[in-house]
């Protein structure tokens, strides 16, 4: 799954964004309330967890400007704020959950985890491209039936791609969301992923599923044949 935390406090936010990448979710961070409402607007995500204190856009703004153009969207506040009129106006604009710091990571990792699987339904939680499929949820790879045993970041790629079937993707799409890197032309590691996987998710399989669009970067594609 992929988080966006927007907290201006760097500690606690790196604290967190390591907590959660060490259980395996692809995490970005936002220190502001503007640079958190634009990335959350771009990019797709399975949960905001969501500062009221921020430096130029406060966060029950950001939270009243995502439920505008991503209803669905979770939302979970974090904040010092605890009074019961803070919770309530939250609450009533559209927040999912409210958790007040101090906090134990236990509890918040709990509720992360409560709320993304209350907002994925099975159709969402499972991505089948032909005969291969991906649980986000169990984080459990199979191919005809075969389990594929996958690296954090091989699953974050392969769910980049399934999540995308049938669209080109830039090698700058891609390092940028799966390594939340800005991409670096000198680099190769997006093709070392890419036959990575090649070599788990294709060989031994027909027809093949990861192709290279010349001059562009990869796809995945439904058919087995590049668009």
């Amino acid at each position: 799954m992929r988080i966006l935390i927007v907290e201006d406090d760097a500690a606690l936010a790196s604290f967190i964004r390591k907590g959660l990448e060490a259980e395996h979710h692809a995490v970005d961070v936002a220190n502001e309330g503007n640079q958190g409402r634009s990335m959350a607007m771009e990019f797709d995500y399975d949960l905001v967890v969501l500062d009221l204190n921020l430096p130029g856009m406060d966060g029950l703004s950001v939270l009243k400007s995502l439920r505008q153009r991503k209803a669905n969207l979770p939302v979970m506040i974090l904040t010092a704020r605890g009074r019961v009129e803070d919770r309530v106006q939250c609450l009533d604009s559209g927040a999912d959950d409210y958790l007040v710091k101090p906090f134990s990571y236990l509890e918040l990792s709990a509720r992360a985890r409560a709320l993304l699987r209350r907002s994925h339904l099975p159709s969402e939680s499972v991505l089948t491209v032909r005969d291969l499929c991906l649980d986000r949820v169990e984080r459990r790879v199979a191919r005809a039936g075969r389990h594929i045993e996958l690296t954090t970041k091989e699953f974050a790629l392969l769910e980049y791609l399934m999540r995308n079937a049938g669209r080109r993707l830039t090698r700058a799409m891609i390092i940028e969301h799966v390594w939340n890197l800005t991409f670096d032309s000198t680099t190769n590691v997006v093709d070392v992923y890419i036959n990575y996987l090649r070599r788990k998710v294709d060989d031994g399989f027909s027809p093949s599923l990861i192709h290279t669009v010349r001059g562009v970067g990869y796809q995945m594609s439904p058919d087995g044949a590049s668009a």
